[in-house]
């Protein structure tokens, strides 16, 4: 068995049984209640207790709960991660859970999209699960209130004591051409920047027509520069797509490198459909969109190994894209993720899914190191 199987049987034989119930309860609830309701729908319910799990009175109950201990901390991008793991953009689009998401034991936070213009995203339905294979398919479109309207929560949150670590994300405007993408970021560049404890350009989703254009190196290396010229001292990173070819990985790498930037986060979601159990009518009937969750976890994990083969050690690379367990976790961080996020397994797991990771990461590395 390879030293990863042996690190999952350890940590999946290492669960409480008090969290195994937990894991129960809520696969139950999904199952029977949850998964019923419209994806987005249900989204927004689930938002509703993370809120209140964001309350002073349940934010101090939960510390300690959540809490894995000084094995888990990573010192990254300047800044102090309690834990590697974190949200992935795309959860918190408009800065109102994070403090929720700090309280259920994120490291640390990845809001937005956010968009210079607001916009109402895409017509709905645009949310669909792929319930057979842990995934989803998605074309919001950059749902978001504006980078403005999120100025006076990012500025509430940045006050606050023990808060987790807050990454924004930025996006295209959809309205705005995309000749005109590198004035359209710079606005949100202004507004955010001074606000974020890293800042994300996201040239990778495939719900914005022509954004992944903006992954040409010809139009990449300008939007980029122009970014970092007016970014400061925030750390600055891109998000790629797993579409990319390895080579075209290499370049994007080479790029990040050469101007300076602080890091790369590897990847958003895929356009491919392939190796998925679910019946072709289904993944017809979802249509057109990212597909997130557990079929993207060997790209991600390809990905991630290209890009740590030619960066320096100390840029960061966080992972991202199928990511289910702590084993899958610290598979990552030895493949050479300086972080690690999620978002989908949220979904299907539950509002424990962060302190099991947490616990069984801890797990895991009591075990390696005895």
């Amino acid at each position: 068995m390879s030293s990863l199987g042996s690190r999952r049987v350890s940590y999946l034989a290492s669960l409480t049984s008090a969290q195994a119930r937990g894991s129960r309860a809520y696969a139950a609830l999904f199952s029977l209640v949850l998964k019923k309701f419209d994806p987005e729908h249900a989204h927004h319910l689930g938002a509703i207790v993370i809120k209140g799990a964001g309350l002073p009175v349940f934010r101090s109950l939960k510390r300690g709960a959540t809490h894995a201990g000084a094995s888990l901390h990573v010192q990254a991008l300047g800044l102090h991660f309690d834990s590697p793991f974190g949200v992935a953009a795309g959860f918190d689009k408009d800065v109102t859970l994070v403090s929720g998401l700090g309280a259920l034991g994120f490291g640390h936070i990845e809001v937005g999209t956010l968009t210079a213009v607001p916009q109402p995203g895409n017509p709905r339905p645009r949310l669909f699960r792929l319930v057979s294979d842990r995934a989803v398919i998605n074309r919001m479109g950059f749902n978001n209130g504006g980078a403005r309207a999120a100025v006076p929560r990012l500025m509430k949150l940045r006050a606050r004591r023990n808060r987790p670590v807050i990454g924004v994300n930025i996006g295209k405007s959809r309205v705005v051409a995309v000749e005109d993408a590198t004035a359209d970021y710079l606005i949100s560049t202004r507004l955010l920047a001074p606000l974020a404890d890293y800042l994300v350009v996201n040239v990778s989703s495939p719900n914005t027509p022509g954004l992944r254009g903006l992954q040409e190196l010809d139009q990449l290396e300008p939007l980029l520069t122009a970014v970092k010229a007016e970014c400061g001292a925030t750390p600055l990173l891109v998000k790629i797509a797993p579409d990319l070819t390895n080579d075209e990985v290499v370049r994007i790498s080479e790029l990040v490198v050469r101007l300076g930037l602080d890091g790369i986060i590897a990847t958003n979601t895929t356009l491919s459909r392939e190796g998925l159990k679910a019946s072709a009518a289904d993944v017809e009937a979802a249509g057109a969109g990212g597909l997130s969750g557990a079929p993207l976890a060997a790209r991600s994990l390809e990905v991630l190994t290209v890009i740590r083969s030619v960066v320096p050690a100390e840029l960061c690379v966080i992972s991202v894209g199928g990511i289910e367990n702590a084993a899958d976790v610290q598979e990552r961080v030895d493949a050479g993720a300086t972080l690690v996020q999620g978002y989908t397994a949220f979904i299907y797991r539950g509002p424990a899914w962060a302190r099991e990771i947490n616990r069984g990461l801890a797990r895991i590395r009591s075990t390696m190191s005895a």
